[in-house]
């Protein structure tokens, strides 16, 4: 009886839409909650207003994402006639609506009816993943799944992004991951509204894309020895050694994640890291150094050597031009990125061709060469029909008339570009870097430096005294020296990236953080389902150590998530919520080798157990800050 009182509760409740909670994220421009549900059955149609290819591709795709995990296969059509009562109406707006722009869109959910609408099917994309957000975790479940009922909230939503450019960066040169893991990845993107997928493609690791004027690029460039521990600490090529790790994409590889990103309204901008960066490059074609080698695709080992185009060599340019020609030719974006990072110029000092460069150009420094190396560039990228984007080092001896500067050296880089009247898209280490420690070493798979998920959050992509208008946007970027899996770039690509998302979308004056939390919880429920893998790191303390003079250690912990309690034991027992509760700093007591902690939120564990060594605090303590 108390079990058929609770359904029919349960039931009314659904019905009256009580209690269904929403999370979205990023989060909206506005949006009001009106009471009742929308009830997902056979019968709903989802209506798309135009017979025109794209808006059928959003509601066949939303058809797809609805009928995986619910089993229901609503049907489609193109235009709402008296029939049909019960419906999802996909529509262009007749006149645009200057507040949508391009990526807009407003999204009603009465009792009978969801009514989308944007004035570009981009906008119409997004608001399609908002609808799914609205509905339970469960929806990203790849088999059938198990619901009372599938509803969505009555709603009115407003939304546009704050930002054009909305990005993510994946490295495939330090460790390749095939095509079917790059889709993946673009589908976790496209859940979030995240618009650029920057593709690093080539560095001294590997060379990924297939260039059939220089076929040797991936023949050779794209393998190297295979290596397993710490990067940068791997031995050198060893003579004879096979040449067993890699891989690289195929043209047709190319078109084909190309047109997959595109159906997610993703641009791809394809990086060719040049001048430096380029050891895999001068393993397969040596003549384009200053010394002509031999080189060795590099295998994560450290090294000092020469790994840099020769900008003295006429035929270093004739070498890209066929490059950029090709990679333009695979790429409908209007940029392609040159890198133009961390150039070792020690060798160009030393080349007779590059001190004849110079001499002839009459340039006085190896950052004017540079500088005359980018330009170069700059002009084979424009006679491809293409724009220029480089690293903020492309700034070192004066900048390319046109070209888009990515800041990663903090934001000064973009700052200096930007009052140069140049665009910029803002990605500054301190706050966008994916491949940083996102708790503490200690727990942590090995990397290097520090990035919490709540400094992400707290990053302006608008630095003050700039023309706001320059800024086209953000973006969140992944190198994979030490991310070999694709398991292990989603580990370290979400929470944190969930940051970034609403950074560069939502109105900047909507910032909340204990909010964000739980919108962020929420969708980690979403990836469970999905079997995405995600950090659970911003439940972890962060650890504070300072030598006093009197009392010796003193350490202070702190946490970023509201409400979390946490309980530590210095006597090498495991803690637990019946342990000792961190109130205030703590002295470490005489002879005590370990402090244990981990975090409780409401009578639950949610932080992983850490065992902090007191010869680490000590260490740390000591440190020059």
């Amino acid at each position: 009886m108390r079990k058929y009182l609770f359904l029919l509760l349960s039931l009314y409740g659904i019905q009256q839409g009580v209690a269904q909670e929403i999370n979205l994220l990023p989060q909206p421009v506005s949006l009001h909650q009106q009471a009742g549900v929308f009830i997902l059955s056979p019968q709903v149609t989802i209506v798309y207003q135009r017979d025109k290819s794209e808006l059928r591709d959003i509601a066949l795709s939303l058809q797809q994402r609805i009928a995986r995990p619910t089993g229901m296969q609503l049907s489609l059509r193109y235009s709402k006639d008296n029939k049909i009562s019960r419906y999802i109406l996909l529509k262009l707006n007749d006149q645009a609506d200057s507040r949508l722009g391009k990526e807009g869109y407003t999204l009603n959910v009465t009792n009978q009816e969801v009514s989308l609408s944007a004035n570009e099917p981009a906008g119409l994309f997004y608001g399609m993943q908002t609808l799914m957000q609205l509905l339970p975790a469960a929806i990203e479940s790849k088999t059938i799944a198990k619901e009372l009922k599938w509803s969505l909230p009555c709603v009115t939503i407003l939304d546009y992004p704050r930002f054009g450019w909305r990005g993510l960066m994946l490295d495939v040169s330090r460790h390749f991951f095939p095509k079917e893991d790059v889709k993946r990845y673009i589908d976790q993107m496209a859940k979030y509204k995240f618009n650029v997928f920057h593709w690093h493609l080539t560095d001294d690791q590997g060379w990924r894309i297939e260039i059939k004027s220089f076929p040797k690029l991936t023949s050779t460039g794209a393998w190297r020895v295979p290596r397993t521990g710490t990067w940068w600490q791997f031995d050198e090529p060893q003579p004879g050694e096979p040449a067993t790790d890699g891989g690289y994409y195929t043209q047709e590889d190319i078109r084909e994640v190309v047109q997959y990103a595109q159906d997610r309204h993703i641009m791809i901008i394809p990086e060719i890291d040049v001048p430096g960066h380029s050891m895999a490059a001068l393993a397969a074609y040596p003549e384009y150094s200053c010394t002509g080698g031999p080189f060795n695709v590099n295998p994560g080992s450290k090294f000092q050597g020469e790994n840099s185009l020769c900008a003295g060599n006429d035929s270093t340019f004739v070498f890209l031009d066929k490059v950029i020609g090709e990679v333009a030719d695979l790429f409908p974006s209007p940029y392609i990125h040159m890198g133009g990072d961390e150039c070792n110029k020690a060798f160009w000092k030393k080349c007779p061709k590059c001190q004849q460069r110079m001499l002839t150009e009459k340039l006085n420094s190896a950052e004017e060469l540079q500088s005359y190396f980018v330009r170069r560039v700059e002009q084979i990228i424009l006679s491809k029909g293409k724009k220029l984007i480089g690293w903020d080092e492309i700034l070192e001896g004066g900048l390319a008339p046109s070209a888009t500067v990515m800041s990663w050296r903090g934001m000064e880089g973009g700052i200096t570009a930007a009052k140069a009247g140049h665009q910029i898209i803002m990605t500054p280490t301190q706050y966008c870097y994916l491949d940083l420690y996102q708790g503490d070493p200690v727990t942590e798979p090995e990397t290097y430096s520090m990035l919490r998920l709540k400094t992400c959050y707290e990053f302006d992509p608008v630095p003050e005294g700039i023309d706001a208008a320059l800024v086209l946007g953000g973006q969140g970027n992944l190198w994979t020296e030490s991310v070999p899996t694709l398991r292990h770039a989603e580990y370290m690509t979400w929470p944190r990236s969930f940051a970034l998302a609403e950074v560069f979308w939502s109105p900047k004056e909507m910032r909340d953080w204990p909010g964000f939390v739980k919108r962020a919880e929420a969708q980690t429920r979403r990836y469970d389902a999905a079997r995405v893998n995600y950090a659970t790191s911003l439940y972890d303390p962060a650890f504070k150590a300072v030598q006093e003079t009197e009392n010796g250690l003193l350490i202070t912990l702190s946490t970023e998530v509201p409400g979390l309690i946490t309980y530590y034991t210095f006597d090498n027992t495991r803690p637990d919520n019946f342990s000792a509760k961190y109130e205030q700093p703590l002295h470490v007591p005489k002879n005590a080798r370990n402090l244990k902690v981990i975090t409780y939120r409401n009578g639950e564990l949610v932080g992983h157990e850490i065992s902090m060594p007191i010869a680490e605090l000590l260490k740390r303590a000591g440190e020059k800050k």
